[in-house]
């Protein structure tokens, strides 16, 4: 389906489950994630963003494209290519928090509480930035601060939908198993 015609059924459903009345509902239908997980074809993510933004006015856009050169810039970026150099083919080792580091995820997840903090409802843009970075948008959605807020996180994510129903994350990636209010 084109932008057109499929934006205001999505829009519809993401404003009806992020309804303050609604948002016990998530965290029954997502197995109790405190997430939505936002469906639209890759081709249209700006269309879609630029239309939450119109939407929801008030909400903190996360843009993860952001972050990531942000994390990047707090090291250095002769000390990160280094870096990366070094673990090119542990990215795990690069981007994710470890026991005595904290690194992008840790950043993300700083933003999305200070979104909370300040009342706002933090939307998660840019999903795609993460590929390979090996932090999942389930990493995101099951962090355990996530999981607490009052306030639902909404996860922008680029996939195709399959004939089977399957989520392909930008259309090649199949999608994990997340805890999560699912808009599609």
């Amino acid at each position: 389906m084109s932008f057109e015609t499929d934006h205001r059924e999505k829009f519809q459903n993401l404003a009806v489950a992020l309804a303050k009345e609604n948002r016990d509902n998530i965290r029954i239908e997502a197995n109790g994630g405190n997430s939505v997980l936002f469906v639209y074809p890759p081709k249209d993510e700006q269309k879609y963003i630029d239309k939450a933004k119109t939407n929801y006015p008030n909400a903190e856009f996360i843009d993860v494209r952001e972050a990531l050169v942000e994390f990047i810039d707090s090291i250095g970026w002769d000390d990160f290519e280094d870096y990366y150099k070094g673990y090119q083919t542990e990215p795990e080792n690069i981007f994710r928090d470890s026991d005595d580091e904290k690194k992008l995820e840790s950043l993300i997840i700083e933003k999305i509480k200070k979104a909370i903090n300040n009342d706002k409802l933090p939307f998660l843009i840019h999903t795609g930035a993460l590929f390979g970075t090996e932090i999942e948008n389930v990493h995101i959605m099951e962090n355990s601060d996530v999981m607490k807020f009052g306030i639902p996180l909404v996860v922008f994510y680029p996939a195709d939908i399959q004939p089977d129903g399957q989520l392909k994350f930008l259309g090649f990636k199949p999608a994990s198993k997340y805890r999560c209010k699912l808009v599609k």
